[in-house]
């Protein structure tokens, strides 16, 4: 996973192995076009390479600014709503639900929901690099979801893995496969769609006092 200071842009999640440090950006190809073929060993390798957390951090302050300049208006809510546009994934619509209602279910003091004017978005196709969330640092940001890889890995694990990226966990590749974040560090074997214990609580200190700290970290808080 690395940060690419010429595209503004954090790359970060499932997706990226160390051996591209210095390979251009990949585009994300139309859902019609062919898989790309991956060996086992060559999808274990991206799903479980390292990132840098300055580009996981990144993410989600892009996507805390997004929020905040759009509920402004209502700095009295306890609560804050990611609102995400799944409309160029098709093809993983129940994955992207699904991993939805894994963290609302999980979080109080943040929540996940499908709609327009969207904080960031879902989009599929077939990418060497893999699965990976990328912003570019202005509130605009998107989870990249490739074929080959949700069909070695659990899909709906690895869509809610990438999602937590939006809510601001960094990857724990050495961790369990009971860890969320963990990613394909326990293989593929490992189909467990839930975060932990303490990843749930992280989140929601990642967003404890709702807007309010989003205001703040977007710089929109009164100033006295």
């Amino acid at each position: 996973m690395k940060h690419r200071n010429t595209a503004l842009s954090a790359i970060l999640g499932l997706g990226i192995a160390a051996a591209l440090g210095t390979a251009a950006p990949v585009q994300a190809a139309p859902a019609t076009v062919a898989p790309v073929q991956h060996t086992a060993a060559q999808s274990a390798q991206h799903y479980t390479s390292a990132k840098q957390e300055a580009g996981n951090k990144a993410f989600f302050e892009a996507v805390m600014k997004s929020v905040a300049k759009k509920q402004a208006a209502h700095p009295g809510l306890k609560s804050v709503t990611i609102t995400y546009d799944a409309s160029a994934a098709p093809s993983y619509q129940s994955q992207i639900a699904a991993s939805a209602q894994i963290w609302n279910a999980a979080e109080t003091n943040v929540k996940l929901q499908s709609g327009s004017n969207a904080d960031f978005s879902y989009r599929e196709g077939d990418d060497p690099q893999g699965s990976y969330a990328s912003t570019d640092g202005h509130g605009s940001g998107f989870v990249f979801l490739d074929h080959a890889q949700t069909q070695e890995y659990d899909s709906v694990r690895v869509t809610a893995h990438e999602t937590g990226h939006v809510l601001g966990l960094p990857d724990d590749y050495s961790g369990p496969c009971t860890e969320l974040m963990s990613g394909g560090g326990p293989g593929p074997s490992c189909t467990n769609r839930q975060p932990d214990a303490q990843e749930r609580a992280q989140v929601d200190a990642l967003w404890a006092n709702g807007f309010a700290k989003a205001l703040a970290k977007a710089d929109l808080a009164p100033r006295s």
